[in-house]
């Protein structure tokens, strides 16, 4: 697969394929243009770090073409600010963005806490291959190459996020949600996800890329 990842900060992505690229999770904590240069634009759910409307606006506004792709709750958001330009999917769905194919899965976000409602939240298969799950722990019904793992939230701990890489058995998975773990912190994650994981692990920082 004539595939390259670039990792942006914290939970966003950039996949580049035949001159085409799509941007997954251009939120507030990602670079100002994060999505900037984007063909397709894919968000997991609402939440700040994974949505931001100015980013998204950055994209669009550079690429009258671009489109988004995201879950109802995002795209009450902003279907009147980009008319047009939004699809609303869900779980269960496959729909082809930029000469990306795309698969859907999952429904909900991960439990913060049980007195906080939980909101909804989708995970995105690129090309069958790639696969972002949001802010959850969702295992798709295919097999994953790549799995980007959210390695550091309010909703999770290392226990789960290595049971999490064992369950769905990727070759490889690749930091995001990162924004929040401490230098001093990576390298445990990084030794105790390795080990224990039963797959490849590699880091990206910001700006880096890689082939897949």
């Amino acid at each position: 697969m004539n595939l390259k990842l670039t990792k942006k900060t914290h939970a966003c992505v950039q996949l580049e394929k035949d001159g085409r690229t799509l941007v997954i999770d251009p939120g507030t904590f990602s670079e100002s243009d994060a999505a900037l240069g984007a063909d397709a634009i894919l968000v997991t759910h609402e939440h700040l770090d994974h949505f931001n409307e100015e980013r998204l606006r950055t994209g669009l506004e550079a690429n009258r073409a671009a489109e988004i792709w995201t879950l109802r709750s995002v795209a009450e958001q902003i279907s009147a600010a980009f008319p047009g330009r939004v699809h609303t999917v869900g779980h269960g769905d496959a729909f082809s963005a930029a000469g990306f194919d795309i698969q859907v899965h999952g429904e909900l976000h991960a439990v913060i806490h049980p007195d906080i409602p939980r909101i909804t939240n989708i995970g995105f298969l690129v090309d069958g291959s790639v696969f972002h799950p949001g802010d959850a722990l969702t295992v798709p019904d295919h097999a994953v190459d790549t799995l980007m793992l959210p390695v550091m939230a309010p909703w999770n701990k290392i226990s789960e996020v290595i049971d999490y890489v064992r369950e769905v058995k990727p070759r490889r998975a690749i930091d995001i949600h990162d924004a929040l773990l401490t230098d001093l912190a990576r390298p445990i994650y990084d030794s105790q996800i390795g080990g224990l994981g039963g797959a490849d692990h590699a880091r990206l920082a910001p700006g880096d890329s890689t082939q897949l």
